[in-house]
């Protein structure tokens, strides 16, 4: 199942090529990479482009990764269905991994985030609620988008593994550790793409909704 794995991963990465900010900033005529943080994910084009922006690229960062999903389902299902689940979420990573890091434009994306919430949604629908509920609390809160991001990847990570215990994922228990290690891998991501904001959230001076993102 080694092929299956690599054509899931480059299947999703190919999906996630599609940088939904960075279009929607050249079409406005402005190159979204070089204006606040530097950032083509949803939480910058909503600070440099407004609202309507960044309402877009939130969901076409989040149904890319939904589509990668389902492809994925389409590809595996019949062929490998003890380990399909495994296959699709090979599938969201690689979408998050076209997202963050996209070939044709030096590897420079976004952070993951709306794409893992998207997968989220497609592969483990039982940990949505309260990832929302926690991201809602905290940003509203907080104002910290990035802390509710933190959050939303870690609550994730914690439920896939109370729910595949649990047996509610519909995996086959010999590919539960894998499940668990490739969920790992979008918390990992997801943390280490939020270094900064980690650094500057310990500090005090990471940048607050509504505020002009700094460099």
């Amino acid at each position: 199942m080694i092929g299956a794995r690599v054509l899931a991963i480059l299947l999703g990465y190919a999906c996630g090529l599609l940088q939904t900010g960075y279009l929607y900033g050249k079409k406005q005529g402005v190159d979204i990479r070089t204006q606040g943080s530097g950032n083509s994910g949803a939480t910058n084009t909503l600070r440099v482009l407004g609202l309507k922006a960044g309402l877009i690229t939130f969901l076409g960062d989040l149904f890319k990764a939904i589509f990668a999903v389902l492809i994925a389902h389409l590809l595996f299902a019949e062929r490998y269905p003890d380990a399909v689940k495994v296959l699709e979420l090979y599938a969201g990573f690689g979408a998050v991994l076209g997202h963050n890091f996209p070939f044709y434009l030096k590897f420079k994306g976004g952070k993951g985030i709306a794409c893992t919430s998207g997968v989220i949604l497609a592969v483990c629908p039982q940990a949505a609620p309260i990832c929302l509920v926690l991201f809602i609390i905290l940003v509203a809160a907080t104002r910290y988008v990035s802390l509710g991001s933190i959050t939303v990847v870690t609550a994730y990570l914690i439920q896939a593994v109370i729910f595949g215990q649990m047996g509610y994922l519909s995996i086959d228990r010999a590919y539960l550790p894998e499940f668990y290690v490739v969920s790992a891998c979008f918390t990992a991501m997801a943390l280490w793409r939020h270094r900064a904001n980690i650094k500057r959230l310990l500090n005090g001076t990471e940048n607050k909704i509504g505020v002009k993102a700094k460099k």
